[in-house]
């Protein structure tokens, strides 16, 4: 009888395999989730379990002061929503290219992101509102992402220490369209990072800045009296909103910075910069919050990263082509 040499290992064995897949797998169900807040905010409504703890419907609240509560909350939802497709787009780029070729930092990165991102959960506590869904989500998803990095880090080369995040994958020099390109994105991550954790800090205490309350035309008083637990909910979305833009600032920031220069890198921070920017900004004029110093922030950080994004297209192409021209 004649044998065949066929892959012999367990369907799981083969599923987990070095762990990445269970990291693609983290950043798809993020994406996901990104695009079911979109979906939830483009046609009115709200979750049940936030229509249950509100004791009321998003078309009830929506009635009361021309349903600026309502469009309020979707603003923050749906520019939570594009920063989580955002994320997830960095996350399978960084499982399908470096870490699949053994760099340290994409390990590190998933570890740092994934702390700040998860535990940012812990903030929506501060107001007394536990999102039952997003709790029960997170702890479905946390066992792949825990495995996934587990897998991974044995595939590593070692020493795979945390001081890979502090080596540029190539010199930091403003001499080049390319140097001034990378500068203007970082300068954009760090913003990014910057304008998260103050979102997050927001609302774990205040709630609202002084815009959002003119926009409202009422006080965090008001709020109360029309219904008690309103703020720990609006508090819930700032929360966990701020915490995904700092966890995809972090992304951005060491993507670029320890990135080798491709096309699939360039491509993948087109992906996120459009889809997180254009939620980021395009739910304001929808519904109708067009208060200049709010807005100018996340415009000013469109532009840099834009011209960021212009400078660094040709010399990411070309090394693209400089690597096949070297096998060949």
């Amino acid at each position: 009888m004649q044998c065949n040499t066929s892959d012999d290992r367990g369907l799981l064995q083969a599923l987990i395999a070095d762990g990445r897949p269970l990291l693609i797998f983290t950043g798809l169900c993020l994406v996901l989730s990104g695009g079911f807040a979109l979906f939830l905010s483009a046609t009115g409504h709200f979750l049940p379990h936030d229509e249950r703890f509100l004791g009321i419907t998003s078309e009830a609240l929506c009635a009361i002061r021309e349903c600026r509560i309502v469009h309020f909350m979707f603003h923050d939802r749906v520019a939570f929503g594009g920063a989580l497709i955002s994320i997830g787009s960095l996350y399978m780029w960084l499982a399908a290219f470096p870490l699949r070729t053994g760099e340290a930092w994409a390990w590190w990165l998933f570890v740092i992101t994934g702390l700040l991102g998860f535990g940012s959960f812990l903030a929506y506590l501060s107001y007394g509102y536990l999102d039952t869904w997003h709790g029960a989500g997170t702890l479905l998803l946390i066992p792949f992402f825990l495995t996934g990095l587990i897998r991974s880090y044995f595939e590593l080369p070692k020493p795979a220490r945390l001081g890979a995040l502090l080596k540029p994958s190539v010199p930091f020099s403003l001499r080049s369209a390319f140097g001034i390109g990378r500068a203007f994105l970082v300068a954009t991550a760090v913003g990014m990072i910057l304008g998260g954790l103050t979102i997050m800090l927001v609302g774990m205490t205040s709630v609202f800045v002084s815009q959002d309350l003119s926009f409202l035309g009422l006080a965090s008083s008001d709020l109360h009296a029309i219904n008690p637990r309103l703020v720990p909910l609006i508090a819930h979305d700032r929360a966990g909103f701020g915490g995904g833009i700092a966890s995809c600032g972090v992304a951005v920031l060491f993507c670029v910075w320890c990135g080798k220069p491709s096309r699939s890198l360039w491509q993948v921070l087109c992906l996120a910069g459009l889809v997180g920017f254009s939620t980021a900004i395009g739910i304001h004029p929808i519904v109708g919050y067009l208060d200049f110093v709010h807005l100018a922030p996340a415009m000013l950080g469109a532009l840099v990263f834009l011209i960021g994004l212009l400078l660094c297209f040709k010399p990411m192409q070309r090394a693209n082509s400089r690597c096949e021209e070297e096998k060949n």
